[in-house]
């Protein structure tokens, strides 16, 4: 059927069936695990058996149990000293790459190298270089710098650091690209105008770049302040199984993991757990939104 101008005569729900296929997509794959995970945080459900609904039961666990804290430290410990690092350091290595001068293309591919490799390879090769008998204690003992091995890997705080240099390693090169998206959108003319009135490099980069780049560094700080919050790969890789000895350099995730693993895995409270998590990342997201707007014209 055709309107008065040709052209196909579109019902009121045509918009719906285009977006149809993408709303199912999002309620299977995200909207229903979180509700199921909402609900089941209600109840004593295990892997292999449904739960019977125990109120705020685990909730009321999650903050008397000593295991929920340390996790709940770390984690807060690892977006507290890696946000930062992910804010500045990559800023520094745009402004350093972004120089059009020959051969600059390979030391930007060297850099966004770790962000394509595999997190299981990076920590496979940050083990090697991190152990009692790795690149770096070897090294040192040569220098003779140390007499005994470091513990990076066999000491919970030490494993926590090791953990958040190979976060940082691994995420220098992503916000790169991020920073360098953004320097390309900085005015010439500002530098130029402040070059002739005789501001220097750094004078220039704290006026005019980094006012410039500010709302990207918000954008920054959100995304890797929700990635440092779900950290589990490096403390996996690193540190085995358990953690670290004890188990103290768990994070939030790895705690869920463990709680809920096996046959006997107490799916309840690990969704207990997750939905604490969440609370957790929502506030630093609405924390990163609200300095967000406070820049927005």
């Amino acid at each position: 059927m055709e309107t008065e101008t040709g052209l196909p005569h579109r019902s009121w729900w045509t918009p719906y069936l285009f977006l149809a296929p993408g709303l199912v997509m999002v309620t299977l794959f995200s909207l229903w695990p979180f509700v199921n995970t909402v609900v089941l945080s209600f109840t004593d459900a295990q892997i292999l058996r449904g739960g019977g609904f125990v109120g705020l039961d685990n909730y009321r666990r999650a903050f008397a149990d000593p295991d929920f804290w340390v996790a709940t430290g770390n984690s807060v410990l690892y977006l507290v000293v890696v946000v930062p690092c992910l804010v500045l350091l990559p800023l520094a290595l745009a402004v350093l790459v972004q120089a059009k001068i020959p051969g600059i293309g390979f030391f930007r591919s060297a850099f966004y190298t770790p962000v394509i490799a595999s997190a299981v390879v990076v920590g496979l090769i940050w083990q090697w270089v991190l152990r009692s008998d790795g690149l770096v204690n070897t090294v040192f003992r040569r220098l003779h710098l140390v007499s005994e091995p470091i513990p990076f890997l066999t000491d919970s705080t030490m494993l926590l650091v090791s953990a958040m240099i190979v976060t940082v390693w691994k995420g220098l090169g992503y916000y790169m690209v991020f920073y360098l998206a953004a320097l390309g959108n900085v005015s010439a003319t500002l530098h130029e105008a402040a070059a002739i009135d005789g501001a220097g490099p750094v004078r220039r980069f704290f006026s005019i770049t980094v006012p410039q780049v500010k709302p990207m560094m918000l954008l920054v700080g959100t995304l890797s302040a929700i990635s440092a919050l779900r950290v589990f790969t490096e403390i996996y890789i690193l540190g085995g199984e358990s953690g670290g000895p004890g188990g103290g350099a768990r994070t939030l995730p790895f705690l869920i993991r463990q709680v809920g693993l096996g046959f006997s895995g107490e799916t309840g409270y690990a969704c207990a757990i997750s939905i604490l998590l969440f609370l957790l990342t929502l506030v630093f997201s609405l924390l990163g939104r609200r300095l967000s707007k406070g820049d927005e014209p």
